[in-house]
């Protein structure tokens, strides 16, 4: 039985980040599950110029990664079909990424709003008591973003705020080096193996070889 990790993207500013989650579940050959908010849609236009349609999302999503991802176990779900198979618990799946999750999905998932698939697909996998992890990326934050935060950690979900480590490559590390090591930390919660970043040796300045 096919039981894909579902990974969805809100609308903060981040792109990098999903792509590089989406790119090493490609890489351990991990069934997925893509929703993409309506606006997600909009900061993935702006952020990297090209669009995300339902209709051409195999060609979009292909263009966004950089890279052809025929072969891999991708399917994608519409944020607007609440009828998809990650709405019900009875839809088998591993559990679900949100990166980045920005205030509004945090919010709408703490309380249950259930206002688009994103929310609702990660309640559900909270209730089911799959792993949850939540990338939040907004800075700075207010005390109703806090709250709803602790509710989600509350609830079993995995709070991973997008701050990379500097001690791979320190103050010379590129953007990408720093996107790489979030969405590792990501992977390091939901128990999936990578290379996406040096892991700290115990010894002062050994990782920057």
């Amino acid at each position: 039985m096919r039981r894909p990790w579902v990974v969805g993207v809100s609308g903060a500013s981040g792109t990098p980040y999903p792509a590089a989650v989406l790119g090493g579940l490609i890489d351990a050959g991990e069934p997925v599950d893509l929703v993409v908010s309506r606006a997600a849609r909009l900061t993935i236009l702006d952020e990297t110029g090209h669009p995300f349609r339902d209709a051409h999302w195999k060609d979009d999503l292909a263009a966004w990664l950089g890279r052809d991802p025929t072969g891999a176990d991708v399917a994608y779900w519409p944020a607007g079909d609440l009828a998809a198979g990650p709405s019900s618990g009875s839809y088998p799946t591993r559990g679900m990424v949100v990166v980045p999750a920005s205030t509004a999905a945090c919010a709408g998932i703490a309380i249950g709003l259930s206002k688009d698939l994103l929310q609702r697909a990660a309640e559900v996998n909270l209730k089911e008591r799959r792993p949850v992890v939540v990338v939040p990326r907004e800075t700075p934050v207010t005390r109703s973003h806090l709250e709803h935060l602790i509710a989600l950690h509350d609830a079993g979900a995995v709070v991973l705020p997008a701050s990379p480590g500097f001690y791979g490559a320190g103050a010379a590390a590129s953007a990408r080096q720093l996107v790489d090591f979030v969405a590792g930390k990501v992977l390091d919660a939901l128990g999936v193996p990578h290379s996406l970043f040096r892991r700290w040796s115990g010894e002062l300045g050994a990782d920057r070889g």
